[in-house]
């Protein structure tokens, strides 16, 4: 059976939080406690083995324009597999339904967001990120990530709704 990419559930946090975790241990995502992956399971989308959790991302939206992906990760023995890119067009899917059109990411691996679609852009474009999570971070002065944009194509409202009739 395929790996599924599907929203997120209340039965997911332990599972997400471990992963999470796991990430956070190496230096290369933001902790997130249980309770504050409670709060926002919306905004996580899993990748799913027959019932194991095997992958994780989430948006933030940062103003009305824009989201951000993040808690991107793959557990070892499913790198490599594309799953990391099935869960980017489940959140890319997500942002065009809440016709946000800007996607961004502060990453390490910057050539898995290229191959997505993404352009490396200067990260102080980005001033909602910098004052929503950056000013808690550990390496807030001293930032190695990589800032990464990909904008949606959004149809007009009323296009949409006319195309969706026919």
């Amino acid at each position: 059976m395929p790996v599924i990419c599907r929203k997120a559930k209340s039965e997911d946090v332990n599972a997400l939080h471990d992963l999470i975790q796991g990430y956070a241990a190496q230096g290369i995502m933001l902790p997130r406690s249980r309770e504050a992956l409670a709060r926002n399971i919306g905004n996580f989308v899993v990748a799913d083995d027959a019932g194991k959790l095997v992958g994780c991302g989430s948006l933030l939206k940062l103003g009305s324009d824009l989201v951000e992906i993040r808690s991107l990760g793959i557990a070892d023995g499913y790198k490599g597999q594309g799953i990391g890119s099935k869960l980017v067009d489940a959140l890319m899917a997500e942002a065009k339904e809440q016709r946000i059109p800007k996607v961004m990411a502060l990453t390490y691996e910057v050539s898995f967001f290229q191959k997505n679609g993404f352009h490396i852009v200067d990260k102080e474009i980005f001033p909602e990120k910098v004052w929503t999570d950056c000013v808690n971070c550990p390496k807030q002065n001293n930032c190695d990530e990589i800032a990464v944009l990909k904008r949606i194509e959004l149809m007009p409202e009323a296009a949409e709704m006319s195309y969706a009739r026919t």
